[in-house]
């Protein structure tokens, strides 16, 4: 994933595989970045965390969710809870200019934050970003695999830029079920999907080629993509 700027999420998504080798081209996608900040504590996510298993079936998105940590006080860790994830919505609401951090809020592409429970809205700036012109896009054609001892290689080939961008790789879980025994939704089993269990920082990209190898170190053990 490359962001413009850092907490800015419009750029490049790429899906790493084992099975894709090296230097292997796909055709560079376009997809609307939408990040949902939720938590397993908040009464009012579930219905955000169910819209946002929707939309990552959905071709030319890029759904997930990052689970925060600042809910966890009313009884409940979220397991999937980080403050980095709490720290990346600080940055989007000073980029927003928000005053507060609230639950459930999905970003899209960096540039819009909804109330994730709000279907209407959610589409609206989906559809707004899908038809948005080519002078808004990058495509990029990025090469990557994985070697026999887990570590991951990308290439970033040179191109014309205005502008540096950072190159992260993320680990996710497809889908959780966790019964939850306290705090607001005590008694339920909430589903998450495309949950993020790490991200990390490989280097900026200003333009010209870029290799960067990363071991598994980096990454979430475990996880069943990796972004």
């Amino acid at each position: 994933m490359m962001t413009r700027r850092a907490f800015t999420a419009s750029g490049i998504a790429a899906g790493l595989t084992a099975a894709t080798p090296l230097g292997a081209e796909r055709p560079a996608p376009h997809p609307v970045v939408v990040e949902l900040f939720t938590s397993q504590g908040c009464s009012s996510c579930p219905p955000a965390d169910a819209l946002l298993g929707e939309l990552a079936a959905r071709a030319g998105i890029l759904a997930l969710s990052f689970h925060v940590d600042y809910w966890d006080r009313l009884g409940w860790r979220d397991p999937f809870g980080h403050a980095s994830h709490t720290l990346r919505q600080r940055g989007y609401a000073a980029r927003l200019r928000q005053n507060t951090l609230y639950t459930p809020q999905m970003v899209i592409d960096g540039i819009a934050g909804v109330v994730g429970s709000r279907r209407a809205e959610v589409e609206t700036v989906i559809r707004g970003r899908m038809d948005r012109g080519p002078a808004e896009r990058v495509s990029i054609p990025i090469g990557f695999g994985r070697r026999s001892d887990g570590a991951v290689t990308v290439i970033v080939p040179a191109a014309t830029t205005t502008g540096p961008a950072d190159l992260w790789l993320l680990a996710i879980d497809a889908e959780h079920a966790t019964p939850i025994p306290r705090s607001e939704n005590a008694g339920r089993t909430l589903v998450g999907h495309n949950v993020v269990r790490s991200l990390a920082r490989l280097g900026r990209w200003n333009g010209d080629e870029l290799a960067v190898t990363a071991g598994p170190e980096t990454r979430h053990p475990g996880a069943d993509g990796l972004v």
